[in-house]
């Protein structure tokens, strides 16, 4: 472990679940949507560049990561089958993300309704 919280041990792309599966070192196992990892890709793209620059992504229910690459010994940068490839996921990012993935998906599905947009 780096100090920096808990270090994942492995993950698991599940495709036919659509979920990636991380197994941290002090023992929690966490299941991370596909969806998820895409709409909240940590990239500008959909992030922006500052607060309030948040863009809503629509249309995500069935993506897949099709391919992931080690980012120094902190991250991991994903590739979806949309073509989005410019997320560099922190395992910090990928642990806030896999702790709060029910709420997270929650809140994103009401922006879309209020949006009038489908998952």
């Amino acid at each position: 472990m780096t100090g920096s919280g808990p270090w994942p041990e492995t993950l698991v792309f599940r495709a036919a679940a659509r979920a990636l599966e991380v197994r941290f070192d002090d023992g929690e196992t966490l299941a991370i949507p596909f969806e998820l990892l895409r709409v909240e890709s940590p990239s500008a793209e959909v992030q922006g560049h500052g607060p309030h620059q948040k863009k809503l992504v629509a249309g995500k229910s069935r993506v897949q990561v099709t391919a992931a690459e080690p980012v120094g010994r902190y991250a991991v940068r994903l590739t979806f089958d949309d073509g989005h490839a410019s997320g560099i996921y922190s395992w910090r990012y990928l642990r806030e993300l896999g702790e709060n993935a029910g709420d997270l998906m929650d809140a994103y599905a009401r922006r879309l309704q209020a949006a009038g947009l489908a998952r």
